[in-house]
């Protein structure tokens, strides 16, 4: 049976615990009820702490608002903060030994980047065995449109030892369908990689709601 807060020694107590000892010293369980905060009527935070983890831990690691108010004592208020904590810890960990076999597997570590009003030109690095080593974001461009040059895109993949490369960036506009210049970096990308011995895996672009994969259309 889970403790409740007020029979836990102060000192040992979650926030207090995490100022005295950091973040890293807490379970999960703890971290949680730092971010539900307060437990209400009939329901101790550390109970309701408790449920979400059991959500999390049954493979549901993106529990929407709805199922989150499910639970007893939270409301609209908690099942916001603990959604943007959720999303936020999944965009920031870092994606190395992520194990891909379709160059589109890569999309949970950039989707965020949907969003942006400029477009985001970006590098993953991959090893031999189709593992994700880093990602990267290349360059910034304007309201619709990126400047990318090879040297800048294969620049840190070769201080990764990377085998392989896929790149992709955002249409603002909402657009997949490939623009003449998104070709031709394509083009020229691939053409590079041959000659550095980092083959280009994949061009994806995305928004929102879909993707374009330029090998699943057959240009690579």
């Amino acid at each position: 049976m889970t403790k409740k807060i007020s029979d836990i020694p102060v000192a040992d107590r979650p926030r207090e615990k995490l100022q005295k000892k950091g973040a890293e010293a807490l379970s999960d369980l703890e971290l949680m009820a730092i971010l539900v905060g307060k437990g209400t009527e009939g329901h101790e935070v550390m109970s309701v702490a408790e449920h979400i983890l059991k959500i999390l831990d049954s493979g549901n690691e993106k529990p929407n608002l709805k199922e989150l108010q499910k639970i007893e004592g939270v409301g609209p208020a908690k099942a916001t903060l603990i959604s943007a904590a959720l999303e936020f810890a999944r965009r920031r960990i870092r994606p190395e030994g992520l194990k891909i076999s379709f160059p589109a597997d890569v999309l949970p570590l950039i989707q965020h980047f949907a969003d942006r009003k400029q477009e985001h030109f970006i590098c993953v690095s991959v090893n031999g065995a189709n593992e994700v080593i880093t990602s990267r974001v290349v360059s910034v461009g304007l309201v619709n449109k990126t400047q990318v040059h090879p040297r800048e895109v294969f620049a840190d993949p070769i201080t990764d030892r990377a085998s392989a490369i896929i790149v992709a960036h955002n249409h603002p506009s909402g657009g997949l369908t490939p623009s003449k210049e998104d070709i031709k970096i394509t083009k020229q990308l691939k053409c590079a990689g041959e000659t550095l011995g980092i083959k280009l895996l994949d061009h994806i672009i995305f928004n929102h709601k879909s993707y374009y994969s330029f090998l699943e259309n057959g240009e690579m």
